[in-house]
């Protein structure tokens, strides 16, 4: 009696070796290093890392290893002052074709990395960096789509030959054109109806001679605007922070309004904020050189041209008409003028945008174009006791300059204020606009050492937790308690295998997760030993009493277990980053303790004490 199968026996020694083999990893701990790819038309290759070699010994600085990837490069460093002198080095070696990203390389031996075994990551509380909660203004991206729509009505009205007098954005949302008669407004209903289905038309009662038709999204087309706006902003966010240069970002959709931003290794919040944050983009405009400027400061601005101001403060008069926008840019990069040796931004557009920018400027040339920096900012402020959005537009003229000849893919920016400016417009441009303003409302930045700080506390409380539990069982429940200690220690290996296998993340949370499992393990072998006893107290023989309290404690220890593995999902499905952490490791845990708590201790009670005869069973 109480004897397993030799199959049983060889599962468990096989899932407790693998286990071991996958956590091993996580004992050796990971190097600073510098992660080096391509950023835009080139590869990293060994050439590349004959030219890192070279940097670093022209500067002074030793490596401890240097791994090729598939189009990445990891140089590996003794400590993270060398780490961030390397950075500054190899930047300057490589160029703006190469991203030189902070990074923490796992220092597992070649051996382990055949089976494919890497440490698990950690997270934000544990390596320190930046969290940012990000509210993107759906009122903006709305707004941005009926812009949109004003430009197509109008242009297929044009082409249909039907009158109206003017097409303007309600400040309710929605369009509003003015036609000319019933007539025509008739044939626009028509028009719009059958080429923009996604419109809801309404007449609004108005006093006679006017005819006015009010156009507006309707809610399956709002719905998608606001979907397409978050899915655009999280694809621009992820170029900003890639051109940033930050190794494992975290940037994922929380909610139908929000971005979480997660920058592990970065400090410098400040610019951070500046490049994430930013809506810039560029308008290319012709001077109004027709009309005098001195008039349009006086009120009297001209139809067809808008007053805008330089960065000197002189006032500028310019088309309303825009020749081309920041969309079209796939290329930007900060450099020096070649005559002035002034900070500027070389420009190359992809073929639609060289094709019309290059038919826009082939009859202005001789004439002055100005090139248009704008940025929106959202902001949230106190008025009268209440919390409020303040929006923001900065629009500012950044370059005048003479068209000389007709312009077309590449072509070149000046005006700028100083080469940083230069280098965040151009990652800016190359990045791409986000498709609505983006605000930023909630901030944490941790820093290395407090990173540390919470990886030594939150491994002290499982070591703290792991020895009293060890304690209280072996004391109780003597050999069985001992068998107990055993599969705990098993069940711990097993949580970090499977935190390493799946590549998950541990944070804070994570930890307690693992905590809490420490004391719900032992939970099970509690119930199946106090069985045991009650079993004996009524008369069975000890071989009968273990059988029986291993049988009949199965079916509570499932339900107690199941239960919470419900909860841990739940917990997993709406949480936010840090209660899905501690989801995770509390479902893992969950799982391995079933296993560990029922075939571990079973195996080993049934080597001590199966398959002969017990006068007495010491529990």
């Amino acid at each position: 009696m109480n004897r397993y199968s030799f199959w049983k026996y060889l599962l468990i020694i096989v899932i407790v070796a693998v286990g071991s083999l996958y956590a091993l990893p996580n004992l050796y701990g990971k190097d600073p290093a510098l992660q080096i790819s391509a950023s835009r038309s080139a590869e990293v290759s060994e050439l590349t890392g004959f030219s890192v070699e070279e940097a670093l010994d022209k500067a002074g600085i030793d490596h401890i290893g240097m791994d090729l990837g598939t189009n990445n490069l990891v140089v590996r460093f003794q400590d993270e002052e060398s780490q961030l002198k390397a950075q500054e080095a190899v930047k300057e070696a490589l160029g703006r074709s190469y991203t030189v990203a902070l990074n923490l390389a796992p220092a597992t031996p070649d051996w382990l990395r055949v089976f494919g075994a890497e440490p698990m990551y950690l997270g934000l509380d544990l390596r320190g960096g930046v969290h940012f909660l990000m509210e993107v203004d759906m009122e903006a991206a709305v707004a941005k789509a009926d812009e949109r729509y004003i430009s197509d009505i109008r242009t297929q009205l044009r082409d249909n030959r039907i009158r109206y007098k003017t097409i303007t954005r309600r400040r309710e949302g929605g369009l509003l054109i003015r036609f000319r008669d019933a007539d025509q407004r008739q044939k626009g209903i028509a028009e719009i109806e059958d080429n923009f289905p996604e419109l809801e038309l309404e007449q609004p009662q108005l006093d006679a001679g006017e005819f006015h038709l009010a156009v507006k999204l309707n809610e399956a087309a709002v719905k998608e605007t606001r979907r397409l706006a978050l899915q655009q902003n999280i694809t621009t966010l992820r170029k900003r922070v890639n051109e940033l240069g930050v190794a494992e970002p975290v940037i994922q959709q929380q909610g139908l309004e929000r971005v979480v931003v997660q920058l592990p290794g970065v400090q410098d919040t400040a610019r951070a904020k500046d490049i994430l944050g930013a809506t810039a983009t560029l308008e290319f405009r012709m001077t109004d050189q027709e009309h005098d400027v001195q008039d349009a400061l006086d009120g009297r601005v001209p139809a067809g041209a808008k007053l805008y101001y330089e960065r000197s403060g002189e006032p500028v008069l310019l088309k309303k008409q825009v020749m081309l926008t920041g969309d079209y840019i796939i290329d930007a990069a900060a450099g020096f003028d070649s005559v002035t040796g002034s900070p500027n931004v070389s420009i190359t557009l992809d073929g639609k945008g060289a094709k019309r920018f290059s038919d826009a400027t082939a009859d202005e040339v001789g004439r002055n174009m100005a090139v248009v920096f704008i940025e929106n900012k959202t902001e949230t402020v106190e008025r009268d006791g209440e919390m409020v959005k303040r929006k923001e537009t900065i629009e500012e003229v950044i370059n005048v300059a003479t068209i000389r000849e007709q312009l077309g893919k590449r072509f070149q920016i000046t005006g700028l204020d100083s080469t940083e400016e230069a280098r965040d417009l151009a990652l800016l441009l190359r990045a791409g606009a986000l498709a609505a303003p983006i605000e930023i409302i909630e901030e944490r930045t941790i820093g290395p050492s407090l990173g540390q700080d919470n990886i030594d506390k939150g491994f002290m409380s499982v070591q703290v937790g792991f020895i009293l539990v060890l304690i209280f069982m072996a004391v109780w429940y003597k050999a069985f308690g001992l068998a107990a200690d055993v599969a705990l220690a098993l069940n711990l290996v097993l949580i970090v295998a499977l935190l390493s296998l799946l590549q998950a993340t541990l944070t804070l949370p994570g930890i307690a997760g693992i905590v809490l499992t420490v004391g719900m393990a032992v939970d099970a072998n509690v119930l199946i030993f106090q069985r045991i006893r009650e079993e004996i107290r009524n008369g069975n023989s000890p071989q009968a009493s273990i059988h029986a309290g291993y049988e009949k404690a199965f079916t509570t220890i499932a339900d107690a277990n199941i239960t919470t593995l419900f909860a841990a999902l739940v917990l997993f499905s709406f949480g936010t980053g840090p209660i899905k952490g501690f989801a995770v490791t509390l479902s893992l845990g969950i799982v391995c303790s079933m296993f560990t708590a029922i075939m571990v201790t079973r195996s080993i009670v049934n080597l001590i004490y199966g398959g002969r005869k017990l006068e007495k069973l010491v529990i």
